[in-house]
């Protein structure tokens, strides 16, 4: 017989024996169990060794009949026993905290803010107050507050990293002299700090392929828009409904001859730019032209917001169609390289942006020439295609590669003049 087979029948014998005589005490204490699962969890390392000491004392008096391991279980029993006598009792209390602002870019200053506030008739012991912030927290001790009392405290939050900081809840912790006995309780719900990468200002990224008669208003003339232009004088093939007949009255009057004026326009159109940028960390050498890239996004994203321009913005597994422009920027503060190729972000893009004009990638220089060729087989011909690549150890490039254009930046800095070059 295999040791397999033997641990298999042991097994079979032990859940048809003993363990089916324990399923049913099991089910009756669970109850129990239940509610001295809470108790049991305020126990701290030290309580733990305490009472493992008091049964192993109580075992040796027991079986050797020593009298002094007796004194030492009891001991520790009654240590243990004083402990839950120091946290027993609910506090009743009034917990707020805020976060301003609550949006924030890298290295711009942050605060929290907590208040608690005694709502009984009775005091409240001194307490250990901690407050988390992302990785870290801070901790202050909480005098006694008398009835109605309170106590506030401001905490700086680190902002030198681009990402988002749960700020809180609120936990107050309650213990004995011992240390045997922690217990905590919080009082608040996390808060979200979203810090957002650096942004540098740009010119207008206006540029616009769709045309919209409630669009922006281009320098283009055109013979039918909203945007009155200039007159002119008709030719063969002019739209009878644009001549401007009064005017026309008038230059026949000064001229002794007839002549006929028609109205000119300037082209309306409507630019919707679908900003993307890649989270494959393929692309990048480095975590630093990662977050050169996504300050890339989010530089362009904040001038297509300026500008009033139709917005989208794919970051990975993160996107946003026509986003509010008070959260746009936060998608990237979320992004994180996540392995995702940047094919599949724009295969999202005809169901997302079905009219988008224009497509402004950000990545690194580890891109491909092929991938960045089925990004633009994948949208159609008269959309504009920007490739911004971030290589921090190339030169200041522009250039026009089948039918897209791509630009080298070495860091931010490069971003207005490379786009100014680009014509975007």
């Amino acid at each position: 017989m295999t040791s397999q087979v033997l641990f298999e029948r042991v097994g079979t014998l032990w859940r048809t024996t003993v363990g089916a005589w324990l399923s049913p005490l099991w089910e009756r204490l669970a109850p129990v169990f239940s509610l001295i699962k809470t108790p049991l969890s305020w126990i701290t390392p030290l309580g733990r060794a305490v009472i493992l000491v008091g049964h192993i004392c109580m075992l040796l008096s027991a079986l050797f009949g020593w009298l002094e391991f007796g004194i030492i279980a009891a001991g520790c029993l009654t240590a243990v026993v004083l402990s839950y006598i120091f946290t027993i009792g609910r506090m009743r209390l009034a917990v707020t905290i805020e976060v301003h602002p609550r949006r924030v870019r890298v290295g711009r200053q942050a605060g929290a803010r907590f208040e608690l506030l005694n709502n009984t008739r009775l005091p409240v012991n001194s307490l250990l107050v901690e407050l988390p912030a992302g990785v870290s927290s801070a901790r202050t001790t909480v005098p006694t507050l008398l009835p109605g009392g309170s106590f506030e405290m401001s905490v700086e939050l680190p902002t030198s990293r681009r990402g988002v900081i749960v700020v809180g809840p609120v936990r107050t912790q309650r213990g004995d002299p011992f240390g045997i006995i922690r217990r905590e309780v919080s009082w608040t719900e996390p808060v979200e700090l979203i810090v957002r990468p650096v942004t540098v200002p740009l010119e207008s990224v206006s540029t616009g392929l769709l045309r919209d008669l409630e669009g922006l208003t281009t320098q283009e003339v055109s013979n039918s828009d909203m945007a009155f232009h200039a007159l002119r004088e008709y030719v063969p093939g002019d739209d009878q409904r644009h001549i401007h007949w009064k005017s026309s009255a008038k230059a026949s009057a000064r001229s002794g001859e007839t002549k006929l004026l028609v109205r000119q326009f300037l082209d309306s159109r409507r630019s919707h730019l679908v900003m993307v940028t890649d989270t494959d960390s393929a692309a990048y050498d480095s975590d630093r032209e990662f977050e050169v890239a996504l300050s890339v996004g989010a530089s362009i994203a904040q001038r297509t917001i300026t500008d009033e321009m139709g917005l989208s913005i794919i970051c990975g597994n993160l996107a946003a169609f026509r986003p509010d422009p008070y959260i746009a920027l936060d998608i990237f503060a979320r992004a994180a390289l996540d392995g995702k190729p940047l094919r599949d972000a724009f295969v999202r893009i005809s169901t997302l942006a079905p009219d988008v004009s224009v497509v402004a990638v950000a990545t690194g220089r580890n891109i491909s020439f092929d991938d960045l060729m089925h990004c633009r087989a994948s949208v159609p011909a008269a959309v504009r295609m920007v490739v911004v690549i971030v290589d921090s150890d190339a030169e200041l490039g522009l250039r026009e590669v089948a039918g897209f254009t791509v630009l080298t930046i070495t860091g931010l800095d490069d971003l207005q003049h490379g786009l100014i070059g680009a014509g975007v």
